[in-house]
């Protein structure tokens, strides 16, 4: 398989203002790469975009807005002729018990988790198919592939950017387009701790989960990044991010039914939302 060159042609980043994406972002433009930044934040999208050399042009977008994605997709399509490369780090997490959820808050993250990722990838997917050689690679997670209590969204929503994954890459068999899945952990990003979590939860215990899960954190943005891009680059349909991540999905393969029994010990507090905190 044609392996990817980024430089000198455009990579399209979502979620690009912070965390991974913002990470990737200054990776891919030191080594020359045009980049099409998306994220909702405005102000941190021009700051990010401040810091970098090169073409790159911010989008403004709130990709669960099926329109808006494809209205910024036609912008990005306008301005850069050659689009071989989507990277969506677009997400947030959810905090809570399923009982603690309403049906609202569960829609507003599938919406953002795996319908931002959809409609970004439906919109870009005719500029990739006219590329020589081109790579999808989607932001999942390694709670997709190990559900535990007290994050049933997050996993849904991970689960389904997987199965996405796998399908659309199975669908574009044998075309110029190749797609992939990153499944990371234990990556230190702000997502768990500037998260959203249910209005039934008491802040202080969403604070004690979310910090508990943050302390498990050991693998650093930068190191994510560039595993990231070079899977990228290869055409990985498959990429584990974080000696977490290399684990937990041992743990599953062997105990695919009983893996929580593992697990369970090591995440109680950072999946505990509902003990009062002292």
């Amino acid at each position: 398989m044609r392996r990817l060159t980024l430089a000198g042609s455009t990579t399209v980043i979502t979620g690009a203002a912070s965390g991974m994406g913002a990470e990737i972002a200054r990776q891919l433009s030191a080594a020359g790469a045009h980049l099409a930044l998306l994220d909702h934040n405005a102000d941190a999208l021009a700051a990010i975009a401040a810091e970098l050399p090169g073409t790159v042009t911010t989008h403004v977008v709130d990709l669960s807005d099926d329109a808006a994605a494809f209205a910024a997709i036609a912008e990005v399509t306008a301005v850069h002729p050659a689009v071989n490369a989507l990277i969506t780090c677009a997400g947030s997490s959810m905090l809570g018990s399923f009982e603690q959820l309403t049906m609202e808050e569960m829609r507003w993250l599938i919406d953002v988790n795996l319908w931002g990722t959809v409609s970004v990838t439906k919109a870009l997917l005719p500029a990739l198919r006219a590329a020589p050689a081109a790579h999808i690679t989607h932001m999942s997670s390694v709670y997709a592939l190990a559900a535990p209590a007290g994050r049933i969204p997050y996993s849904m929503s991970k689960f389904a950017v997987r199965g996405f994954s796998e399908a659309l890459r199975h669908e574009l068999e044998g075309s110029s387009v190749t797609v992939g899945a990153l499944y990371p952990a234990g990556v230190r990003t702000g997502i768990i701790l500037h998260g959203r979590y249910a209005a039934a939860i008491d802040p202080a215990v969403a604070a004690r989960a979310a910090s508990a899960q943050a302390a498990m954190y050991h693998t650093e943005p930068r190191d994510a990044a560039a595993r990231i891009i070079r899977a990228t680059e290869r055409r990985r349909a498959r990429t584990m991010i974080g000696r977490e991540a290399r684990l937990i999905d041992v743990i599953v393969r062997l105990s695919p039914v009983r893996y929580w029994r593992a697990m369970r010990g090591t995440l109680r507090e950072a999946t505990d939302t509902t003990t009062p905190v002292a």
